[in-house]
């Protein structure tokens, strides 16, 4: 992003409020491995076909995804797959965050109980 012009950083934004929405994330996440059309999808994700419909819009408005028709059904799939190292990089910067605030959450939590009572005495 170095250097670019204020109008490509828009541009850049707008992409990644494409990717800010668990919805779109869900729908990308099941084009991974298959194309589906808007029923499909829909019955995956649990919403309404209105609803999927609108989010592949602005998917394929970003150029994620694209669209295909075949007779009376349109079929979706990913045209950028780049998308999935980006969000494998977030997912993985984020999950390390998560290890870091559970180790200093954990310098702070007491000991377990069974961690406090003595060790059986063996005897001989």
């Amino acid at each position: 992003m170095k250097d670019l012009p204020p109008e490509a950083l828009e541009q850049v934004a707008a992409y990644f409020q494409a990717l800010s929405e668990p919805t779109r994330l869900r729908i990308l996440n099941l084009l991974r491995n298959s194309e589906y059309n808007v029923s499909e999808l829909a019955q995956q994700c649990g919403y309404t076909v209105a609803n999927v419909s609108k989010h592949l819009s602005l998917l394929t408005k970003h150029g994620l995804v694209t669209r295909e028709g075949r007779g009376t059904s349109v079929y979706y799939r990913i045209e950028d797959a780049s998308v999935y190292a980006l969000c494998d990089l977030v997912c993985g910067s984020l999950a390390r965050q998560f290890d870091r605030e559970a180790q200093q959450r954990a310098l702070f939590s007491p000991p377990a109980p069974e961690a406090l009572e003595p060790a059986p005495k063996v005897q001989h």
